[in-house]
C-alpha cells in the first residue's frame, strides 16, 4: 500500500511512524485512520520490529486533532459510526497492540491527536508540547475515547476540568498530572524516545506483549486483571524467550530473545 499520509522509517529493531499532513497540522482525517491501520496491521507481523514510535511531521504538532471538514454535517447516526469505526481501526487497536507503541509528542496535541497519544502505551513530549480536547467548544464531547482514557490517566476531576474547559495545558503540566512520562527539549525529543525503545527491544517481546494484555486487562469491563495476570504468567513458561531468558541468566551472559513461542 502506498502512503499518502504517514511516512514509515526503520532503525534496527524499532518502527518509527510519522504522521504526514503538515498544512493541516497533521489533523486525522478518515485516509489517514485507515492508512495507520493498514500499517500498524502490517507491522504486527513484522517479526524484526519490536517497538514503534508515533509521532507527526514538523515542529508546530504532533496531531492538532481531528478533519472537522468531513463530519461537520454528520446525523447522529453518522457520528456514532465514525466514533466506533476510528475506536475499532485506530485507537482501541493501538491500546491493545501486542508491541509497545510509544507517542512522541511534538507540539499540538489536541482532540483526537491526544486520544491517540492517549491509546499508545505511555508517551514524551516536547517542551513545547500543548495537549488538550477541546471538542465542547464545537458543541461535541471526545469521540475516540477521550472521555475514559483521560481520567485513567490523570484522575476523574481534572479529565472533567480539562474536558469541559476545553483548555490546554503545558508540558510541564502534563508531566505533574501523569499524562507523560518525559518533557525534554523538541530538538531532543525523538532521540530521547529512541533510547527508551531500544531498552524495550533488549527485552523479551512474547514478555512484553503478556504484560500489555494484563496491564489492560485492569481496564477492560468484566475481567479479573489478576486473573489475567495468572493466565499470562503461565504462558510464558511455554516460550522460547523464557528459555532463552533463564538460561542466559543461569550461563551469566547476556540474554538474545527471539520473540517466538
Amino acid at each position: 500500500m502506498n502512503y499518502e499520509n504517514i511516512l514509515i522509517e526503520k532503525e534496527k529493531n524499532l518502527a518509527i511512524i510519522t504522521i504526514n499532513r503538515p498544512k493541516s497540522l497533521n489533523a486525522l482525517n478518515k485516509a489517514t485512520i485507515e492508512e495507520l491501520n493498514h500499517l500498524l496491521i502490517t507491522l504486527e507481523s513484522d517479526k524484526e520490529t519490536k517497538a514503534i514510535i508515533l509521532t507527526g511531521s514538523g515542529e508546530k504538532a504532533f496531531v492538532a486533532g481531528a478533519d472537522i471538514k468531513e463530519f461537520s454535517n454528520f446525523n447522529t447516526s453518522e457520528g456514532s459510526q465514525l466514533a466506533a469505526k476510528g475506536q475499532e481501526l485506530l485507537f482501541d487497536y493501538v491500546q491493545n497492540y501486542s508491541k509497545p507503541i510509544i507517542a512522541a509528542v511534538n507540539g499540538f496535541a489536541l482532540g483526537g491527536g491526544l486520544e491517540l497519544a492517549m491509546a499508545a502505551h505511555f508517551r514524551t513530549a516536547s517542551s513545547n508540547a500543548r495537549m488538550g480536547l477541546p471538542e465542547v467548544t464545537l458543541g461535541l464531547i471526545p469521540g475516540y475515547g477521550g472521555t475514559q482514557r483521560l481520567p485513567q490517566l490523570i484522575g476523574k476531576g481534572r479529565a472533567m476540568e480539562m474536558i469541559m474547559t476545553a483548555e490546554m495545558i503545558n508540558a510541564d503540566k502534563a508531566l505533574d498530572f501523569g499524562l507523560v512520562n518525559h518533557v525534554v527539549e523538541q530538538s531532543e525529543l525523538l532521540t530521547f524516545t529512541k533510547q527508551i525503545a531500544q531498552k524495550i527491544t533488549n527485552n523479551s517481546s512474547t514478555a512484553i506483549g503478556k504484560a500489555i494484555k494484563s496491564i489492560n486487562a485492569n481496564y477492560r469491563d468484566g475481567i479479573n486483571g489478576f486473573h489475567e495476570e495468572i493466565k499470562c504468567f503461565g504462558e510464558c513458561f511455554d516460550t522460547e524467550d523464557f528459555k532463552e531468558g533463564t538460561t542466559a541468566f543461569i550461563e551469566k551472559r547476556k540474554a538474545e530473545f527471539k520473540g517466538t513461542i
